[in-house]
C-alpha cells in the first residue's frame, strides 16, 4: 500500500476489511490467499483488481459476485521477469548446457557445437502480454519463433497460429514449447498423451503457466521413452511439489518453485493507480477479464 500512497497520497487505502463498509469501496486489491475469501458483501463494488496475472482462483471462488469488473494484473515487472526466466531456460536448452555439465563431470571432451538460433523452432503458446513480449524478444535473438493463441493475432517477426487447427500445426513442428496459456476449462489437460506424442521427437517443454495444463503421467511416460527430451517446470498440480513426486528425481526434469515471475510492487502500483484514475475519469478499465473465456 505504501507504493500506491507514494503515487497518490490523497487516496483512502485500508487493509481493515472488517472495519470498512463495502458500500464505500471502489476497488478491491485481491490476492487468492489473502484475508478476503467471502466476496458476497462486495457485489456492488466497481472493480476487483487481481494482484496476480492468473485469475482462475478468483473465478473459481463460489462467492464471486457477477457485477464487479475483474481486472488482470498486467505490469512491466511481471512481464519482464517472465521473459527473463524463459529466455534463460530456452538458452540453456538451446546451447545444451545440461549435457555439457554432465560431460564435464565425466571429464569428456566432446566437440559438438549447438545449432544456430535461426535453426531452432520455439513455440510460444499463449499470446497475451507475457507471451507477446517473450515472442518478440526471442525473434530479436534470431530464433525461428512460432506463436499460438485462441484468436488470430499478428506479431512482427513471429509466425502465428490460432484455433484448434493452428494448435495442431504449431505442435507438429516445435523444437521447444513454452506454455503460457491461462488455465481454463479448455486448457486443463491440454498436453495429454496425444498432444505430447504429436510433438517432434526430442522436443523440449517449458511450463510457466499452470500445472494442470499438463497430464503428469503422460509427460513422465514421454520423458521415459525419450519422446520428450526434457521438461522445465515452474508450476505443478500441487504446490509445493510433494517430496514423493517422481519429477524431483527424474534426470530429464528441471524444477523451479513457481518463481518464473512475480508481481513487482513499484511497477504494479503504477498500474493500480492508472486503473483508479480511469475510474475517476469515467473511462473504462483496462485488462478486464472476460468471464466466459476465463481470462
Amino acid at each position: 500500500m505504501g507504493a500506491i500512497r507514494a503515487l497518490r497520497p490523497d487516496l483512502d487505502i485500508t487493509a481493515d476489511i472488517d472495519g470498512t463498509d463495502p458500500a464505500r469501496i471502489d476497488m478491491m486489491l485481491y490476492e487468492p490467499s489473502g484475508p478476503v475469501q467471502d466476496l458476497t458483501p462486495y457485489a456492488r463494488i466497481p472493480a476487483i483488481q487481481s494482484l496476480w496475472a492468473g485469475v482462475e482462483t478468483l473465478l473459481e471462488n463460489p462467492t464471486l459476485p457477477k457485477s464487479p469488473n475483474l481486472l488482470r494484473m498486467v505490469e512491466p515487472g511481471l512481464t519482464e521477469g517472465m521473459t527473463d526466466y524463459c529466455v534463460g531456460h530456452i538458452m540453456r536448452i538451446h546451447l545444451g548446457m545440461d549435457g555439457q555439465r554432465a560431460q564435464q563431470s565425466r571429464k569428456e571432451w566432446t566437440n559438438a557445437p549447438p545449432p544456430l538460433s535461426r535453426d531452432r523452432r520455439v513455440a510460444v503458446l499463449g499470446l497475451g502480454a507475457l507471451g507477446v513480449d517473450l515472442a518478440q524478444k526471442l525473434a530479436t535473438l534470431r530464433f525461428n519463433v512460432l506463436g499460438w493463441s485462441r484468436s488470430e493475432k499478428t506479431i512482427p517477426g513471429v509466425k502465428t497460429f490460432h484455433g484448434d487447427q493452428g494448435l495442431a500445426g504449431i505442435i507438429a513442428q516445435a523444437d521447444i514449447v513454452v506454455i503460457l496459456v491461462p488455465l481454463t476449462a479448455l486448457t486443463t489437460g491440454l498436453f495429454d498423451a496425444q498432444r505430447l506424442d504429436a510433438l517432434p521427437d526430442g522436443a523440449h517443454i517449458i511450463n510457466v503457466a499452470r500445472g494442470p495444463i499438463i497430464d503428469d503421467e503422460a509427460l513422465l511416460a514421454a520423458l521415459d521413452s525419450g519422446k520428450i527430451a526434457s521438461a522445465t517446470l515452474d508450476v505443478f498440480n500441487e504446490e509445493p511439489l510433494p517430496h514423493s513426486h517422481p519429477y524431483w528425481d527424474h534426470p530429464s526434469v528441471t524444477i523451479t518453485p513457481h518463481i518464473a515471475s512475480a508481481t513487482r510492487i513499484p511497477t504494479a502500483a503504477k498500474v493500480i493507480v492508472e486503473q483508479i484514475e480511469l475510474y475517476e475519469a469515467g473511462k473504462p478499465f483496462i485488462n478486464v477479464v472476460e468471464r466466459s473465456r476465463g481470462y
